[in-house]
């Protein structure tokens, strides 16, 4: 199975270009304000259009009103959402969209008794708990995941291209997800590390 990879928190048009043109299956397109990765939706927008066939863009929230959400959807017309906040299933759920829903994995937290409501999700993403969300390159103790899994899962949490190899073949998780891990700086992607990063993921299919 060739594990798809997901490029979070893209900011820059050369960023998208990069992530596509190294094999990235999806792009992350960041609407939580209090990321340094957060986008206007103008933006986003425009970095949505920019990409090729076959090229997902996700829009990500924590914990958004409704009308934000579909304001996202008017104006920037992702592929897929990803919530990865408090969300209950049914707010996920009623905007008509593939959905991913993320949990950040703690001591005390049973990975697929918070997930199991959301099998509606298209997939499910685990994340490394920090009180702040998202893209703050901190891991988690893979060995919790399950291998038995109702749903795709999606890895995330502190993956670069020295540990991504070790974390596939561990977890063997239906894709990975990357942020801060292919940066040179907060929302600066850079090319070498995305396609170090890439070949590792490569290798570990192989």
């Amino acid at each position: 199975m060739r594990t798809r990879v997901k490029i979070c928190g893209i900011t820059r048009a050369q960023d998208a270009q990069t992530a596509c043109d190294a094999g990235a299956d999806a792009i992350g397109l960041v609407f939580y304000p209090a990321s340094p990765r957060f986008l206007i939706h103008e933006k986003a927008r425009m970095l949505r259009d920019a990409l090729p066939a076959f090229v997902t863009a996700v829009a990500l929230f924590v914990n958004p009103g409704r009308e934000e959400v579909e304001r996202v959807i008017d104006r920037v017309r992702p592929d897929a959402l990803q919530f990865h906040g408090d969300e209950p299933p049914e707010f996920c759920e009623r905007f008509g969209l593939p959905y991913l829903k993320a949990c950040r994995v703690r001591k005390g937290v049973d990975l697929l008794e918070y997930l199991r409501p959301y099998m509606s999700a298209s997939a499910w993403l685990a994340d490394a708990y920090v009180e702040a969300y998202g893209g703050t390159g901190t891991s988690f103790d893979w060995s919790v995941v399950p291998r038995q899994r109702p749903c795709p899962l999606i890895l995330s949490g502190g993956l670069t291209s020295e540990n991504v190899r070790a974390a596939i073949r561990r977890v063997r998780p239906w894709g990975v997800d990357v942020s801060s891990g292919v940066e040179s700086g907060q929302g600066i992607k850079d090319s070498d590390r995305i396609a170090a990063f890439m070949a590792e993921v490569r290798n570990a299919d192989g």
